[in-house]
C-alpha cells in the first residue's frame, strides 16, 4: 500500500544494514510504524540525516508492506521544534513512552495531536512537569486507559477537593486518610482532570501517580527515561551555585 503525505514524527532511529536506518515513526493516520529509510547513511544519501531527527513535523511518503514500511519521500512541514536541555530530555521521554505503550499500525489520531501539542509546550518553555503530566494523561486516554478523575469509584460521588484519595489503577480513586501511603489530594486529581495546573505541592504526587499507572500498563516495567531524568536532576543538585 502506497501512502502519500503522511503527517509524522520520528520517535527513534537506529542503524540498519550498511547504509540505512530503521525508524520508529508516529503517524496520524497509521499510528506507530517501523520505517526503513534506505541509503540515508551513504555518501550519496537520498535524504539528509538531519531531515529525520526527532521532534520535527514531517510529511512522509511510504510504501507499506507487512510489518515495515519503506520511506519513499520526506518533507519537513513548518518550522522544526527546538528542544534543548531539560526540554530535550523530556521530549525523549515522550518518545519512549509512545514506543512502549503503543503497538504498531494502531491509529491514534488524538495521541498524535496530543504529542504535537506537548512538543510545542516544551519548546515554549511551559512548566516541564505539568506539560509531562498533561501528555501522560492524554496518551492514556487516547489508547483506552483513561484515568477516572471526577468520581469516587466506591461511592460514585464527585471527588471532594479537600478530601484525600488513593488511586487504584484498575478501579479509580477511593477515599482514604490523608496520611495513608500514596494518598493524593482531591484537588490535585480534579486539577489534572480539568486541565488546571495544581500548586507546587501537587505536582510530585501526580508524577508518582502517573508512574504507577504507566508501570502497571508496562506490566511492571520501567522506562529508561525515568532514570535519565532523575540523574539529570540529581546532577544539578550536586552542582554548586
Amino acid at each position: 500500500m502506497r501512502l502519500e503525505q503522511q503527517a509524522a514524527y520520528v520517535l527513534h532511529a537506529r542503524p540498519y544494514r550498511e547504509t540505512s536506518l530503521l525508524l520508529e515513526c508516529l503517524t496520524r493516520e497509521q499510528g506507530r510504524l517501523g520505517v526503513v529509510a534506505r541509503g540515508v547513511r551513504g555518501e550519496r544519501a537520498r535524504w539528509r540525516r538531519a531531515q529525520l531527527e526527532p521532534f520535527q513535523p514531517l510529511a512522509l511518503g511510504l510504501l507499506l508492506r507487512g510489518e515495515l514500511a519503506t520511506l519513499t519521500a520526506v518533507e519537513t512541514v513548518g518550522n522544526p521544534v527546538r528542544l534543548a536541555g531539560d526540554a530535550g530530555l523530556a521530549g525523549l521521554y515522550l518518545n519512549e513512552l509512545v514506543v512502549r505503550l503503543t503497538g504498531r499500525q494502531d491509529p491514534y489520531p488524538r495521541l498524535f495531536d496530543a504529542y504535537a501539542l506537548a512538543l510545542v509546550r516544551l519548546a515554549a518553555g511551559e512548566p516541564l512537569a505539568w506539560s509531562l503530566r498533561r501528555f501522560e494523561r492524554d496518551l492514556l486516554e487516547a489508547i483506552g486507559y483513561g484515568l477516572q478523575l471526577q468520581h469516587d469509584s466506591d461511592t460514585g460521588e464527585p471527588l471532594e477537593a479537600e478530601a484525600s484519595y488513593r488511586y487504584l489503577v484498575e478501579q479509580g480513586a477511593v477515599r482514604c486518610a490523608a496520611d495513608s501511603p500514596h494518598a493524593l489530594r482531591g484537588s490535585d486529581l480534579l486539577a489534572l482532570g480539568q486541565d488546571r495546573m495544581p500548586d507546587g505541592s501537587g505536582l510530585k504526587p501526580l508524577r508518582d501517580l502517573m508512574r504507577e499507572v504507566i508501570r502497571f500498563h508496562l506490566g511492571g516495567g520501567e522506562l529508561r527515561a525515568w532514570r535519565v531524568l532523575a540523574m539529570a536532576v540529581s546532577g544539578r543538585r550536586k552542582t554548586p551555585d
